[in-house]
């Protein structure tokens, strides 16, 4: 029998405590959350998945539309460049509600799992424009419905999907003698065939070759992405004949669909694919060091299910070790941002009255980044801009060649024009976008562009840097006066860390000069950055 605590739970396999969520007692009401969390919309893409895929289309539409009309003209420059502009927007506002989702969502477990999986199979929507749209898609359509099914159905949902086709360049494959080859003068293309035995299934060192590789490349010729970025099975790119990946043969006369389909079936099945997967599994929720029984059990439960997520969730909430020693895992930054807004008791309503003083629930009438002092830094940013500026992207240009957009200024008032009430607190616009994405960014994970298909690192000593550290000390003093005024910093200590609190962590934040300084304490703690 496990000891269950709410507070761990929350804090080790959610986004932290809110005021406004009563913790459940066991851990049935833990796991209740995967069924709870399927059923419940998401708040991305804006619109809906119906919406976002006709954003999807229209893109499609007016690419083809400047190729035709003006190929290399001033005006075709101009088309794409509004075409790009829509694009990021749109991009921009699903990242923010991408955050916002996981700061209101009560199925804290569900979400950190959609953020694991996402970060296994990783895409980046800077690949390409299309991939601005495609990306938020892909989490909702490929990721979400399918992470507490079978590993088969999410590997094969994640891997044919149009975002992961287009990131590792498989709609740009064609076997060495096929006909597209043979016409076009197309080559194969093995990132993807690479990734998926290195990263997605078996992992690295697991005892598949550089033949393997190759061979698993081939297979998955033909899978690619039609003009409205869908995913078809071409047979003109696909290499003909019969392929053997890890001793096991694909293809023969006629190559189809089915083989990757049965090649995914068959990695998903591999002992070396459970092993992989559950020890980040530990390595994600647990510590950097995974400890070895978890890993054994975990893998069992997943050979004895046939793969069954949710019954490998169980078995690792069902050790002792996941209800001990707390502490061993530092927060993400987007951890760090959720929880911290979370605990800041940050709900739709105040979102929309301090946050969006336009009333946009996601502060999408503005594009700025500024804090509440105008200036990019916020409050106190002079005084850390010296430790991070060397870490921090410039100007530069997209993986697709287009020029990276710098964010616009907040939009300014028309004469006359007043801010609305919000219970006194006077906002400029763009808080929103910089206590989320913006702060994102500069603390290292922007929301939805991981650095590779590895993903964002998970060690402590990645995340435990001096300018990461200033940029969450600078975080915290814009959430406390922009965000804490009419709050106590004994009242967040509970709110954070109920019964985590450290009792010399306690006594500092009592010891705090004023209110914003003793939030700012209780945000910058040890037991806040960590999990």
């Amino acid at each position: 029998m496990v000891s269950y605590s709410p507070t761990m739970a929350a804090i080790r396999f959610g986004y932290g405590l809110s005021p406004h969520e009563k913790q459940g007692e066991r851990l049935d009401d833990l796991l209740g959350q995967l069924a709870d969390g399927s059923r419940s919309e998401p708040m991305f893409p804006r619109g809906g998945i119906d919406e976002a895929r006709q954003r999807a289309d229209d893109l499609a539409e007016g690419l083809r539309e400047i190729r035709a009309i003006n190929n290399g003209g001033e005006r075709d420059r101009e088309g794409r460049k509004l075409l790009q502009q829509k694009a990021n927007q749109a991009f921009q506002r699903d990242a923010v509600a991408r955050v916002t989702q996981a700061v209101f969502s009560p199925y804290g477990f569900y979400e950190r799992l959609s953020g694991f999986w996402f970060d296994h199979f990783s895409v980046n929507a800077y690949k390409t424009l299309p991939m601005r749209l495609l990306t938020p898609l892909y989490e909702s359509e490929a990721i979400r419905p399918h992470l507490a099914g079978s590993f088969r159905d999410l590997l094969q949902a994640a891997i044919l999907h149009p975002a992961m086709l287009i990131y590792l360049d498989q709609d740009r494959s064609a076997g060495p003698d096929s006909v597209a080859a043979q016409n076009r003068r197309r080559g194969l293309n093995e990132n993807l065939g690479r990734e998926l035995l290195e990263l997605h299934t078996m992992g690295a060192g697991s005892g598949y070759t550089q033949t393997d590789v190759r061979s698993a490349a081939l297979v998955l010729t033909g899978m690619t992405v039609n003009d409205q970025y869908e995913m078809l099975f071409r047979p003109r790119l696909a290499e003909p004949g019969q392929i053997d990946v890890l001793g096991i043969s694909y293809g023969g006369r006629k190559r189809s669909v089915d083989d990757c389909l049965s090649m995914l079936d068959d990695l998903a099945a591999r002992h070396e694919t459970a092993e992989h997967i559950c020890r980040k599994l530990v390595t994600h929720f647990i510590a950097d060091e995974p400890p070895t029984d978890m890993i054994k059990v975990m893998v069992d439960a997943w050979r004895a299910s046939d793969g069954n997520l949710a019954k490998v969730y169980e078995v690792m909430l069902s050790q002792p070790r996941a209800w001990s020693d707390p502490g061993r895992k530092m927060k993400l930054p987007f951890d760090y941002v959720v929880s911290g807004l979370r605990a800041l008791g940050v709900d739709r309503k105040s979102w929309r009255d301090i946050m969006s003083p336009y009333g946009d629930a996601s502060d999408m009438t503005d594009k700025g980044n500024a804090g509440p002092s105008g200036s990019s830094e916020g409050a106190g940013g002079s005084m850390m801009s010296g430790a991070v500026s060397g870490s921090r992207a410039g100007p530069g240009k997209d993986m697709d060649g287009d020029m990276a957009q710098p964010e616009p200024q907040p939009q300014a008032l028309a004469k006359g024009e007043a801010l609305p009430a919000n219970n006194g607190n006077v906002r400029k616009p763009g808080l929103a976008r910089s206590m989320t994405i913006a702060a994102l960014k500069r603390m290292g994970q922007p929301v939805w562009q991981p650095p590779s298909p590895a993903g964002f690192e998970e060690g402590v000593m990645t995340w435990l840097s001096p300018s990461q550290i200033s940029e969450r000390i600078l975080w915290a003093r814009k959430a406390a006066n922009s965000l804490g005024r009419n709050i106590e910093p004994k009242a967040l200590l509970q709110n954070a860390l109920a019964d985590m609190a450290r009792d010399d962590t306690i006594k500092v934040v009592q010891q705090a000069p004023n209110r914003a300084s003793g939030i700012t304490l209780v945000l910058s703690s040890p037991e806040f950055n960590r999990r």
